[in-house]
């Protein structure tokens, strides 16, 4: 009998035996929307991670001071771990500026920006129209790479600037800041001053520039509770926090060509080596190009291993179908004797009821991926992720409960290709 007369003869069957059909189907259907329910929330969730985590910029190496431990490789053998380290890098643990100029030196062709920042905290101005309410703002020192490096946009005025700025009380503050607190066209402020109070100081700045202010999230809070930053030169933030000379941190935008990857081992292993006879502290790199890939390793793994489990129902599925094949064959063994009396080979029959066994968990398998990405999209939209169902996902779902189909319905179909002709046709 040919395949596709196989595949309607199970079509026949089943139409023949609707309710037991669906039973049948349903540990196949469970187990298959489980598995495609947990894949498409687990890709959506890092699809949406990984394109934030890529328009925070990939591209982008972190390098910051960590305290060192006794197991540390790369200290000098002739300098001994401190065991109760200071919790904060002194003055001569920091990165020096001359160290990110020889680094910026030694690997110009690599670096596009080399970017530095320093957080002072939260400054307060009074609004011009009402003098009971005020405009809070973050106060940030920046480096000249900084404003390039993070893509902020100065619409009027200029950028600052360290070698010409220094230790000047100027700022660049936003046209949202300029319009809210100040209540002027921001083209018209360039030049003059603006008094923040920082820790209940007021402090007057010259405003050397405008940026263009880009709202982050789609949030609808008022004006009033919109904080936008307020950048001041890096030196002249050290000076206003009272800290030495130095930083824990900075960031470095490697060049469009250069591999980021490769490139984070060199930079970690260029700080290391410059640490190497320090006795609490070293530089350590990462990217988010490193942490995203970490990430989605750990997501890939969480699917997998509860994907693993919610497929344990389709070996209940398998069983159940085996089940119902085992009473089909018994319900049938008169047609199966006639049909080796008219000359069916036992291939044939065999045949017949895999075909039948492989259908079953086909449709049961379709109506699975159906339920299983509908339920995978609700969920991903309820939690605030847009929904990536996966092809190869679903692909793979499908030939899996084919897989299922055959294996568990070999036995029932190899029983009844085994049954003798003369037995079956007596059996009542």
């Amino acid at each position: 009998m040919a395949f596709l007369d196989n595949i309607l003869l199970s079509l026949e069957s089943l139409k023949a035996n609707k309710l037991r059909a669906i039973l049948t189907m349903l540990g196949i259907i469970i187990g298959i929307g489980s598995v495609i329910t947990i894949n498409t929330v687990g890709v959506s969730l890092t699809s949406t991670v990984s394109s934030s985590m890529q328009s925070l910029g990939a591209t982008t190496i972190t390098v910051q001071l960590t305290q060192k431990n006794e197991d540390d490789e790369n200290t000098n053998q002739d300098v001994k771990i401190r065991k109760f380290a200071d919790s904060k890098p002194s003055k001569n643990d920091l990165i020096t500026d001359k160290m990110l100029s020889d680094f910026k030196n030694d690997f110009k062709d690599k670096i596009q920006y080399i970017e530095l920042s320093r957080s002072t905290g939260t400054g307060t101005i009074t609004n011009f129209d009402d003098s009971s309410s005020t405009t809070s703002v973050n106060i940030i020192g920046v480096n000249d790479d900084y404003f390039k490096a993070e893509e902020v946009e100065v619409v009027y005025g200029r950028a600052i600037k360290n070698k010409q700025d220094g230790k000047k009380d100027i700022c660049v503050v936003s046209d949202k800041f300029v319009e809210d607190a100040l209540g002027t066209d921001p083209k018209d402020v360039i030049g003059k001053t603006v008094t923040i109070t920082v820790n209940d100081i007021p402090k007057t700045y010259y405003i050397a520039g405008v940026y263009e202010y880009e709202q982050e999230t789609a949030s609808t809070a008022s004006k009033q509770e919109v904080t936008t930053s307020f950048y001041i030169p890096i030196e002249s933030a050290r000076i206003l926090n009272g800290e030495d000379e130095g930083y824990q941190s900075f960031k470095v935008v490697s060049a469009a060509e250069t591999d980021t990857s490769a490139f984070l081992t060199t930079i970690a292993d260029y700080f290391e080596n410059i640490y190497s006879r320090n006795d609490s502290w070293t530089a350590s790199a990462s990217s988010l190009e490193s942490m995203l890939s970490k990430f989605t390793e750990i997501m890939n793994t969480i699917s997998l291993a509860i994907a693993a489990i919610a497929a344990i129902s389709l070996v209940v599925g398998g069983i159940g179908v085996m089940n119902i094949m085992l009473v089909s064959i018994t319900e049938r063994t008169k047609e199966i004797g006639t049909r080796k009396a008219l000359g069916a080979t036992n291939a044939s029959i065999r045949w017949q009821f895999i075909t039948e066994a492989m259908v079953i968990c086909l449709i049961g398998g379709i109506i699975g991926v159906i339920f299983g990405v509908s339920l995978g999209t609700v969920i991903s939209k309820i939690i605030g992720f847009s929904a990536s169902p996966s092809v190869f996902s679903i692909v793979l779902a499908l030939l899996f409960s084919l897989f299922i189909g055959i294996v568990f319905g070999y036995a029932p179909a190899n029983k009844a290709a085994k049954l003798n002709p003369i037995d079956a046709l007596r059996y009542e």
